[in-house]
């Protein structure tokens, strides 16, 4: 309910951002806990729904708007249950915040927000604070995106170790993860201030269209912090998923096979710090494990390409990458179609990324395989696929995003210059029956599954006899790799599922490269 004030009233603006929850939100709890009012905004900032910076990719794709949309949503509807509610525009945030500013002159103002790290974000930072100054409002920023506080890690920004072992062996020994904020039952009032609540816009006015739903994707699930709470129930206490997380997070089919809980934690529906202690509470009363334990592990190499981020700034998003090293990469149009289209002639490649077009989820796995193929196959600009990534991924983050992609390119902090992955082991090992190239090539369906690997060693009559002519019905390979032959031999093409190794990353919480195999 809006409520009118008097001058001396404290006002504290609460700008949402990629902290779309009311559970351990520490913005929320500032506000309410220092002003007579509290006004919760969210923006739909224009920028972000224009095309990409280098190649003019939508910068948020059409499963991500619907993504975005459901959490808004799912926010102000939880506002109100806590006796507040969501101003929702459509603008910049430095020009909505401006004319609020107007409508609330000559009142005691705050502007409370949570802290981000790239460019474009802490720009938008910068013109709010100055806002804020010549209105002689209170900026106030609030970190609240990690697992671990940034002002609790042992090292200075500049000092973040180039390895992540370095740098996960540092802050699980020195720092101790802070506890969950906590909230009030009930939020202050919100103040007259003469605008409309505003409704959510519609997928035109974001440059988009509403996508069609897949009926067996990997993430079935709705955007926002209810559809998030849920998720950790049932993957913790209803299924027991977790205690199996490291054996089966690096699957291709079905909903179990990996936490899933990135998209939200991208926007912030869920907080990092909610799952930890709650996986502490199943530890306690449940089965503690390899398994638990590699939940988090995720959740740190989350936070390490934040911090990352901070100590290179612009340059992860430079074709030299953070480590400034300069490689001569193809611009080929048509072969650039052909991966993001799904249309490789490559199964296990086309089978990710026409998972990725479908639906906006890949697993982890996925994102290592195709990632290696355009750069390391194709020898492709790594930033089309950083790009192709952004506009497509439920879960985009920057950090983590431009982090991996720097990493796979050979050109990051920490890289591995000469890990290639091999994409017929890969799929293989990992898809041994053909299940999941047979859900997302259809083409393939009548071949045997373990014979959907590489159907151009195939002979004609076994193709014939599954009514498939190469170059006609499926592509030809665009690129024969030759470590590939060393994989493709035997009297059925078949092999056992993938061998065991302890040092394997999984990367849950986004994508990044594994010590295991290649």
């Amino acid at each position: 309910m809006l409520k009118s004030f008097k001058m001396t009233n404290r006002i504290a603006i609460c700008l949402f951002r990629n902290d779309l929850r009311f559970h351990d939100n520490e913005v929320l709890a500032h506000a309410h806990s220092n002003a007579d009012f509290i006004l919760p905004i969210y923006c739909f900032d224009p920028r972000h729904y224009k095309g990409t910076h280098q190649f003019n990719f939508p910068k948020t794709g059409a499963h991500r708007v619907k993504y975005v949309l459901e959490s808004v949503q799912d926010l102000r509807s939880n506002l109100q249950n806590k006796g507040s509610n969501l101003m929702i525009f459509h603008g910049k945030p430095e020009d909505v915040i401006g004319q609020i500013y107007n409508k609330l002159q000559g009142s005691s103002l705050s502007l409370v927000c949570q802290s981000e790290v790239t460019k474009e974000e802490t720009d938008v930072e910068n013109c709010l604070q100055k806002i804020s100054r010549q209105n002689k409002a209170n900026f106030i920023k609030i970190w609240g995106s990690t697992l671990y506080h940034k002002s609790d890690i042992p090292f200075p920004i500049s000092g973040i170790p180039d390895n992540y072992t370095s740098f996960r062996k540092d802050v699980e020994y020195k720092c101790q993860i802070r506890p969950e904020i906590s909230m009030p039952k009930t939020l202050k009032p919100l103040p007259d201030c003469g605008l409309p609540l505003g409704e959510l816009p519609s997928y035109q006015l974001l440059n988009s269209e509403k996508p069609q739903s897949v009926p067996y994707s990997a993430f079935p699930f709705e955007g926002g912090e209810t559809s998030a709470l849920q998720r950790l129930k049932s993957y913790l206490w209803e299924t027991d998923a977790v205690a199996q997380y490291k054996q089966t997070r690096n699957g291709l089919v079905g909903t179990n096979y990996s936490t899933k809980f990135s998209p939200w934690l991208s926007l912030g529906c869920l907080s990092p710090r909610r799952i930890h202690w709650e996986i502490e509470k199943y530890e306690r009363e449940r089965t503690k494990n390899d398994s638990t334990y590699w939940v988090r592990f995720e959740l740190i190499w989350r936070d390490y390409f934040k911090f990352v981020s901070m100590k290179y700034g612009d340059r992860m998003f430079y074709p030299s990458g953070m480590k400034g090293k300069r490689i001569v990469w193809k611009n080929d149009k048509e072969l650039f179609q052909a991966w993001r289209m799904g249309r490789t002639g490559v199964p296990f490649v086309d089978a990710n990324m026409r998972e990725l077009l479908a639906t906006g989820w890949m697993s982890n796995r996925g994102r290592q395989n195709v990632a290696s193929f355009l750069v390391k196959d194709l020898h492709l600009d790594w930033r089309l696929g950083a790009e192709w990534f952004e506009s497509c991924l439920l879960d985009h983050d920057v950090c983590s995003n431009y982090g991996n992609w720097n990493y796979v390119a050979g050109i990051g902090n920490d890289p591995r210059e000469d890990r290639k992955f091999n994409m017929i082991k890969q799929s293989m090992d990992y898809d041994p029956d053909g299940n999941f190239i047979g859900q997302w090539v259809p083409e393939l369906k009548n071949l045997p599954g373990n014979k959907r690997h590489s159907p151009w060693i195939l002979s004609t009559g076994m193709l014939s006899s599954a009514r498939i002519s190469l170059g006609e019905d499926y592509p030809n390979p665009v690129v024969v790799a030759p470590e590939w032959s060393r994989h493709q031999k035997g009297k059925d093409g078949s092999r056992s599922g993938p061998q065991k190794n302890g040092n394997q990353r999984g990367i849950d919480f986004y994508f990044k490269h594994p010590n295991g195999k290649k």
